[in-house]
């Protein structure tokens, strides 16, 4: 049977960041130093794939430093972790490695510095998300306010309208982010912003290489985990950027191709935490049913990278 000619439009950057690349070292790097098991807290990453490939070499994954054992090192995820977390296994006597993603650490410098300003901060983010927890866990409760649309923006109730700060989130949608703080400098005018914007340059050069690709493709399919920020993120930016469906896969399994029935044209590209043995796994799948000319659109390239902490650089 002749198969249906289909033009698949790969996005590029794609995949791994270098905060994810960095992250996923050190567990790697850990295990290789001191031994199976590591205790890693929260997900390292938002992607199963990753996970269960780092179980298998001997990392255990846990929510809470309660459950870790001293005589073991425990890291903390790329996400970042309230400063309670690293002074209790201070306290414990633990080994631990932070695995915080270099540019979400920059947030909370960020936030600690406008705190000691006597500023109240207002951080843009998602409720629940591990770095927006994190990163409100770096102050005193109370002293950073949360919100997730301009609608928030409106009901906030702040202690002096004249010192504020606002910080975000690094894996927001450009777009949704830029409404929010447009409402912030409408409702508080003084209000002080980053110096260099807190989304980080991974999830900006991802939604952009997406946004050139939505208009060329009937669907796009993003690779990444339901509990990934910026992997959701690109499903909602493709949406909007003129693709009249785009859908979050995991892995090849879960396409749903009924959906995709009849197209000629697809887009796909991956969230910051999801490897590209994934996106080849898709193309694979896709080149089964379909007779495919690949097609790369490119936006930017990324040449950065992270050094791994110094405790993992040192001899055992």
């Amino acid at each position: 049977m002749t198969k249906q000619p289909l033009t698949l439009y790969l996005a590029a950057p794609r995949g791994f960041c270098a905060g994810v690349d960095r992250a996923i070292k050190i567990v790697e790097m850990a295990i290789g130093k001191w031994g199976a098991p590591v205790y890693v807290r929260h997900e390292i990453v938002h992607n199963k794939y990753v996970v269960d490939d780092l179980r298998a070499k001997g990392a255990v994954f846990v929510e809470t430093l309660e459950e870790c054992p001293d005589d073991r090192p425990v890291i903390f995820s790329a996400h970042g972790v309230p400063k309670a977390v690293p002074a209790e296994a201070a306290r414990r006597e633990m080994v631990y490695v932070d695995a915080t993603c270099p540019l979400v650490s920059k947030v909370h410098i960020e936030a600690a510095r406008h705190h000691e300003a006597g500023l109240q901060i207002v951080m843009i983010g998602h409720a629940g998300h591990p770095e927006t927890i994190g990163t409100m866990g770096q102050l005193p409760e109370g002293a950073v306010l949360l919100v997730e649309t301009p609608e928030d923006v409106a009901t906030l109730e702040v202690r002096d309208a004249d010192e504020l700060a606002y910080v975000t989130q690094t894996t927001l949608s450009i777009d949704d982010t830029a409404g929010i703080v447009a409402a912030l400098r409408a409702r508080f005018p003084s209000i002080r912003g980053p110096h260099k914007e807190d989304i980080c340059y991974a999830t900006t050069n991802r939604q952009e290489a997406v946004k050139a690709m939505a208009p060329h493709v009937d669907a796009i399919l993003v690779v990444g985990a339901p509990n990934s920020s910026n992997s959701r993120r690109l499903v909602e930016v493709g949406a909007r950027a003129g693709c009249s469906y785009a859908q979050l896969v995991q892995r090849a399994g879960d396409i749903d191709w009924r959906a995709l029935d009849g197209i000629r044209s697809l887009g796909l590209t991956a969230g910051a935490s999801a490897p590209e043995v994934l996106v080849n796994e898709v193309i694979e799948t896709v080149q089964a049913r379909y007779d495919v000319t690949v097609t790369e659109i490119e936006t930017a390239t990324e040449n950065v990278e992270f050094k791994v902490p110094r405790i993992l650089r040192e001899p055992a």
